[in-house]
């Protein structure tokens, strides 16, 4: 029986056929136009995996499940998006407009970070675990948590787990979610960047050289990757706003742990590209917040390995668990 999943994304919907094993077998992708309507940009889903599935020549028998991943506050039972900050989706139905436009095939809808999260579980870094949270450092930090095989959700059937904006420093910068010190504004990419673009122009207005200027001006911009980059080179300022960086992420983390306790925590996004530059120092930092002697904790942090592809495969993988 093969399953689809749908990755529905601020910049592009991107529809995959997987096989059993949840293998990715084809896609196809169309450009979201986030400023469309919500039923324009659902149209444009059913009508891609109707061509998907006549490309591969699927009956509706064929297909046990498709699945959807948004990004927004998902009501688990019903399939409705209650709000999303990227898409203009406000109590809408989606699954229900989705059904009408494919109707005889069971349709989930399941928040993307929490897809990310599943597909790890699945068949990702997790596999064999039974619990598990995953954090991916992109704009924001998007989390999801499986709890015995489960995805961890909230009250009432929504979907929660939004450890992004749980708060590591009190009165500290201001969240778009209208909150003080989130874990989002310190720990994901756009936090990082934002504590290097700070960085620089302290040392600009000092006249203080750094690796970090000739970095950023070789790529064009200034990104998450250009700290890291400027450590490794022995930029003394570079090394001082990664460390500066894996301790916020280390405090949020140990919450978490301490919360949780799951077997493992995956971290995914731009920044985990950054691999044991990155894992290593954490995973230190994680012990000493955990009162350890600072080399050894019983869970494993380690980085994602299903990429740009976890929203299609835990998309395609909801039928599988429990609502």
């Amino acid at each position: 029986m093969y399953t689809i999943g749908i990755d529905l994304g601020g910049t592009n919907i991107v529809v995959g056929l997987c096989d059993g094993d949840l293998r990715i077998l084809h896609t196809l992708k169309v450009k979201t136009g986030k400023r469309r309507s919500p039923d324009e940009i659902v149209s444009d889903m059913a009508r891609l995996t109707l061509e998907m599935m006549r490309s591969c020549s699927l009956s509706h028998e064929e297909v046990g499940c498709i699945g959807i991943a948004t990004p927004g506050i998902v009501d688990l039972e019903s399939g409705a998006v209650r709000y999303s900050c990227n898409l203009p989706f406000k109590d809408y139905p989606l699954k229900e407009i989705f059904s009408s436009l494919i109707p005889d095939i069971p349709i989930r809808v399941i928040n993307d970070a929490d897809a990310a999260a599943l597909a790890e579980s699945l068949v990702g870094a997790a596999k064999g675990t039974r619990s598990s949270v995953t954090l991916t450092l992109g704009t924001g930090v998007g989390s999801g948590i499986i709890i015995d095989g489960r995805i961890l959700g909230g009250g009432a059937g929504f979907s929660g787990a939004e450890l992004g904006h749980t708060v590591i420093k009190a009165g500290g910068r201001r969240c778009a979610c209208g909150r003080y010190g989130c874990l989002e504004v310190y720990a994901s990419a756009t936090g990082l960047k934002n504590s290097t673009r700070e960085c620089m122009a302290r040392l600009r207005k000092s006249g203080t050289h750094s690796k970090l200027f000739e970095i950023a001006e070789k790529y064009g911009r200034i990104s998450a990757r250009v700290p890291f980059m400027a450590m490794r080179e022995g930029d003394r300022h570079g090394a001082i706003l990664v460390e500066h960086y894996i301790d916020y992420l280390a405090v949020g983390i140990a919450n978490i742990i301490n919360l949780f306790s799951p077997e493992v925590i995956i971290i995914g996004g731009g920044v985990s590209g950054e691999g044991e530059h990155l894992i290593l120092p954490l995973t230190r930092r994680v012990a000493e917040e955990l009162g350890s002697d600072g080399s050894e904790i019983n869970v494993k942090i380690t980085t994602a390995t299903l990429g740009s592809k976890s929203g299609v495969v835990g998309a395609a993988g909801v039928g599988r668990i429990p609502v």
